[in-house]
């Protein structure tokens, strides 16, 4: 393959949804639905999922802004790999988490960030994302 024929993936999407998001009385996978870039259209803006479209060692990140209770978790094919939570103190108020990790992918694999129930994040004014991008 030559250079210029390498397949180029990266995304970042924000959750913008006017302000606080949850709590839910379920897990939601997280739609983040303002998109910043979507080189190789591999994030789906409408179901917050992201598909490989070629096997491969990519990169993700997720950070989040909240005023209540975060609890967030990327999921591999429905598998937990790392999550990022806030465990309230007595004079605790905003928070900032996030995480990130390396995954080896085959075509088609599936990742996406979900919200436990009973929790909530700030959705608004650019504060939470989502990223990936495949490793040339």
């Amino acid at each position: 393959m030559c250079e210029t024929d390498k397949i180029k993936v990266a995304f970042t999407a924000l959750i913008e949804k006017g302000g606080s998001y949850g709590p839910f009385n379920t897990d939601k996978t997280l739609v983040y639905n303002k998109v910043v870039t979507n080189i190789g259209d591999a994030y789906n803006s409408c179901t917050g999922i992201f598909t490989a479209p070629v096997t491969g060692a990519y990169y993700f990140t997720f950070f989040y802004h909240s005023v209540g209770r975060p609890w967030l978790t990327l999921f591999k094919n429905g598998e937990m790999i790392v999550k990022s939570s806030d465990h309230p103190a007595g004079s605790d108020g905003a928070d900032n988490g996030g995480n990130a990790v390396f995954l080896e992918l085959q075509q088609g694999d599936q990742v996406y960030v979900s919200m436990l129930a009973n929790c909530s994040i700030w959705a608004g004014n650019h504060h939470t994302s989502f990223s990936g991008f495949l490793l040339s």
